[in-house]
């Protein structure tokens, strides 16, 4: 049988977001047999609750601790926390037999089937992810000379990464990313995202983003590059993933964007849902 396959990076604070995320994926989803896997650096005291929610759905749910010695020795501060590292080297300690996992960050709302991308043959490449940015030739520039990876197809969004876990467990290497991070810290911006783009943006399989990872910030950006096509019935009939990135957030009260509307019903939803138990 099919198993979809999902990784999270979320610490305590981000689990009623996470579980939003991860009811919308469900209730859209084709495929029903979902395994969930939570990278966290010591068990979250959350986990009990997070694994009551993933039982309700039907959801196996798999716990991955990095433990507290792996990256005492990694180069790390306030800006560059040592979370940064889980999703880059998730492969090492996720189970060897896996193949394929989708990792999504928990600001996004699943509102079409997923399985098409997750069966997406990427071949011998490392992930599939998408790009996103307003000014595809000017920004992609800036990042090219600011990562000097002239050869890359784009700079890739990192929230959402069909990962191809055999290729990186052969080709991604702990030292490199060490390195990297060690000589380059000055230049990174957003650290994770500009390393996955610096050493491996060439081995990205490019996804379009207006499906997978459509950035609710440039709601009128899209609608423009499509020349109107992509408005709103568009959005609810053919994308699968709203990516809520930057400050405002849609579980906030104050939040008036556009798909406020959407998270609020799937958030109402699954707190029904964790209601209905108690």
């Amino acid at each position: 049988m099919e198993t979809l396959n999902l990784l999270f990076s979320i610490d305590d604070h981000f689990v009623e977001q996470f579980k939003v995320t991860l009811y919308s994926v469900y209730q859209t989803s084709s495929c029903k047999n979902i395994t969930v896997y939570i990278l966290q650096k010591r068990p979250l005291k959350k986990n009990k609750m997070i694994k009551h929610f993933c039982l309700l759905l039907g959801i196996d749910y798999v716990p991955v601790v990095i433990g507290e010695e792996d990256f005492k020795d990694a180069p790390v501060s306030s800006r560059y926390p040592e979370a940064i590292y889980y999703r880059l080297l998730a492969q090492e300690y996720l189970p060897q037999n896996l193949e394929k996992m989708l990792y999504l960050d928990a600001d996004i709302l699943c509102l079409n089937d997923v399985m098409p991308l997750y069966r997406l043959d990427i071949a011998d490449m490392l992930y599939a992810a998408a790009s996103h940015v307003a000014d595809k030739s000017i920004t992609d520039l800036v990042n090219k000379l600011r990562l000097n990876n002239f050869e890359a197809e784009s700079y890739f969004n990192s929230g959402v990464l069909l990962m191809n876990l055999e290729t990186c467990r052969h080709k991604i290497k702990r030292q490199d990313i060490m390195e990297y991070i060690t000589k380059k810290a000055g230049t990174l911006l957003l650290p994770d995202q500009d390393i996955l783009n610096a050493l491996y943006g060439t081995q990205i399989k490019q996804i379009p983003d207006q499906v997978y990872n459509y950035d609710t910030r440039y709601d009128m950006l899209y609608f423009a590059r499509s020349w109107g096509e992509w408005n709103l019935d568009w959005v609810i009939k053919n994308t699968v993933f709203l990516h809520f990135c930057g400050r405002d957030k849609p579980w906030r009260s104050d939040y008036s964007g556009r798909y406020a509307a959407l998270y609020k019903y799937y958030q109402h939803q699954t707190a029904l849902l964790d209601k209905r138990d108690k």
